[in-house]
């Protein structure tokens, strides 16, 4: 077997000839509405489900790359994204979004004659509705109204055709969102604008101006909640509403309209939207594949970069952690997703906007000062493999040693809200788990298998940082405190396994039981046993041998899942792996470290086939969260994963296209697929053959060709 980790010297060239362009507008390849369709079919699910499966929780509407704004219909509050594909009615547009349950702020819907404030949205038909990057649009068929959106970092442009005679009113439904709402206010500001905000725990304060003069503002109640009607005098020109948004006063509010939207025509603002992801999806361009290969490949790409999303403003002010207004001179973001994110979608976001990156980070040192850790989201402490592998990727344009001290804090210091139970983990190299007597899918505990293995993982993103810092110490503490997931593992049954306080294994044990939170996070024994991105040499020599590993692997891949085990975004199955979940999608991979990746790209060719565009060409097969699940296509797509994020360097595969133009800054790199065979008979990085099958960053950054040569399996 070749060692998998190479070494290259290698000279950058210079970008002497630019990168060749698309006959046609990569956006056009936008499938914008992708994820917002559930799995139907129980043989694609893995089991009969009693409920709607949650699909991919994302939304058709428009908005910019990580931006303020996302302006998108919602169908269903308190739904994942608001907009459910099977659904018939639009309840409103709304202008935040993520896809976890949550924002979904300041609710506006077009309607026509008296309003029933119990039962004013609108019926609607796909046959009516599309969308493409920055642009959605809709005709409400109730009313008859042609609604048009398009957005701005910060703004959001409604426009609103209405049948010839219709009197135009506006409801804004502000009691309602995707989060509780606390306080609302609405009030008219002059002829044509008004003004207010919606409190949810964080306040959103709106200004917005109108192209016709309002002729009343009513608050009208209904038999649960009131609503506000706006009314306008009659025009026979559309009815455009332009609304700035701020997270600090309407007075930023209206300043963001003025700096970004003003007067633009919504053609020209619609058409500057088009561009701006036109620049971006158009730093990797594709040649080769099949029509929906392409599809895919930018309707994933482009769903990478909605989120973190934007929270200053134009003048440099943003709402800080403790309820203060600040300005520190970066743009302040929200809290990325990061238990999914990290993986892989945050590697992206990276190498293609590293100037968003060095903010993010920023903007999570920012938060981290008031709370004296570096934050993280659901669960492990996963802000450090960021932190580390975008630093080791050459991001710069953030504090890394306030980061690190933060990281640290993190890694050393116990809180509820940075890694829980962790003095137990740094006494008993593991976090225990209670004894249930009839454990199942919603038994809580600590999760402490998941727990002690991303913890170990974190330890080693902290000890890469402490390196290249120059702290020597704790390198080897935290390389050391790395090795803790074996302290989990039972040679008996070849799987990771919770211990009680003393040491003895859980019993009883079932390895295919999912749980939510008892031994393991949103998986069973065999989702979650592989996870030792930074140390799978290690993990393999657990094994009596690597013939014994890979057997155990081929069980992961083979043995069947029980259609009795049912548990929420745990879904569509290859064996025991779950690709509907994000904890155990570095698993097709493992083949490599028996010297066999073959298997592996056999795999990956399954997953990229089956679990993408399913049922139609909306559904993927589980939660995108945030990007994960797109960003894991977009990396195996072109032929590259990062395998262990902290690490600055990528596993290479085989891609699905014949050349991938991919440019990383002010260098462009071509990758390119020799052959088609599943074999990868040799990796090329210009002239050198590389030893392994790792590609460094700095490497692949440095423009010289990486070629992949194949060849079938025998």
């Amino acid at each position: 077997m070749k060692p998998l980790h190479s070494i290259l010297f290698v000279v950058p060239l210079s970008l002497g000839v630019s990168l060749a362009t698309a006959a046609e507008r990569l956006v056009d390849q936008v499938n914008p509405f992708l994820g917002t369709a559930p799995l139907t079919n129980a043989a694609d699910i893995g089991y009969d489900p009693p409920w709607r499966v949650w699909a991919g929780l994302t939304f058709p509407g428009a908005s910019l790359p990580n931006a303020m704004v996302q302006l998108s219909p919602v169908t269903e509050f308190g739904s994942g994204a608001g907009y459910e594909y099977e659904d018939q009615k639009i309840l409103a547009f709304t202008h935040t979004n993520k896809g976890h349950w949550n924002l979904c702020h300041l609710p506006l819907l077009p309607v026509s004659g008296e309003v029933d404030p119990d039962d004013f949205a609108s019926e609607f038909s796909h046959d009516d509705e599309s969308a493409s990057p920055g642009y959605y649009q809709v005709k409400l068929a109730r009313y008859d109204i042609h609604a048009e959106l398009t957005t701005t970092l910060r703004c959001g442009l409604h426009r609103y055709t209405y049948p010839r005679g219709a009197d135009k009113r506006l409801v804004a439904d502000l009691t309602r969102s995707n989060e509780r709402v606390r306080d609302w206010q609405l009030e008219q500001d002059g002829d044509s604008a008004f003004r207010g905000f919606q409190d949810t725990g964080q306040r959103v304060y709106f200004y917005a101006t109108v192209n016709h003069k309002i002729t009343g503002v009513e608050t009208i109640q209904g038999s649960e909640r009131p609503v506000v009607v706006l009314s306008f005098e009659p025009s026979r020109e559309p009815l455009e509403i332009r609304i700035g948004l701020s997270f600090v006063s309407i007075e930023n509010a209206k300043e963001n309209l003025e700096a970004e939207l003003a007067t633009k025509s919504f053609a020209q603002t619609r058409r500057e939207a088009s561009d701006t992801w036109e620049k971006l999806l158009s730093k990797i361009r594709v040649t080769g594949g099949s029509e929906r290969q392409v599809e895919l490949f930018y309707s994933c790409l482009y769903r990478c970069f909605l989120w973190p999303a934007l929270r200053s403003d134009v003048n440099g002010q943003f709402t800080d952690e403790r309820g203060n207004v600040a300005s520190k001179g970066f743009r302040y973001y929200t809290l990325p997703s990061l238990w999914d994110t990290y993986r892989n979608k945050l590697v992206l976001l990276g190498m293609l906007s590293p100037e968003v990156t060095s903010d993010v980070i920023q903007s999570m040192i920012d938060r981290g000062e008031h709370r004296g850790f570096m934050p993280t989201f659901f669960h492990g402490d996963h802000a450090s493999p960021f932190v580390t592998g975008a630093y080791l990727r050459g991001v710069r344009g953030f504090d890394v040693q306030q980061a690190y001290e933060l990281m640290l804090n993190s890694a050393t210091e116990e809180n509820r809200r940075a890694r829980p139970y962790l003095t137990e983990y740094i006494r008993n190299g593991y976090i225990s788990t209670r004894r249930a007597r009839n454990p199942h899918v919603e038994t809580r505990a600590k999760a402490g298998v998941t727990k002690t293995l991303e913890y170990a993982y974190d330890d080693y993103a902290v000890a890469l940082l402490a390196r290249e810092l120059g702290d020597e110490a704790t390198f080897e503490t935290m390389i050391k405190r790395s090795k803790n997931y074996k302290n989990l593992f039972d040679s008996s049954i070849g799987l990771m396994r919770g211990r009680l306080r003393g040491g003895e294994w859980v019993e009883p044990f079932d390895a295919e039981q999912p749980y939510y939170e008892y031994m393991y996070r949103e998986a069973n024994a065999w989702q979650s046993s592989f996870f030792a991105p930074h140390d799978t040499e290690g993990l393999v020599a657990l094994y009596e041998s690597p013939a014994a590993f890979e057997q155990q692997v081929d069980q992961l891949f083979s043995l069947p899942w029980n259609p009795r085990h049912i548990a929420r975004n745990v879904s569509s199955f290859i064996g025991q792996y779950c690709h509907g979940n994000q904890p155990d999608h570095g698993y097709p991979y493992l083949y490599y470290w028996v010297g066999k990746p073959e298997k592996s790209q056999a795999l990956l060719n399954t997953i990229l086939d089956r679990f993408y565009g399913m049922e139609g060409g909306n559904t993927l097969c589980g939660m995108d969260d945030t990007g994960e699940m797109s960003a894991w296509y977009v990396f195996n797509a072109m032929g590259l994963y990062p395998y262990s994020p902290a690490d600055a360097e990528y596993l290479v595969t085989v891609p699905l296209f014949d050349t991938v133009r991919l440019r990383l800054g002010d260098t462009s790199v071509e990758i390119v697929r020799r052959g088609s065979g599943t074999r990868i008979e040799h990796i090329r990085h210009g002239r050198q053959t590389v030893e392994g099958y790792f590609i460094r960053h700095a490497d692949l950054a440095s423009g010289q060709r990486l070629t992949i040569e194949t060849r079938p399996v025998d």
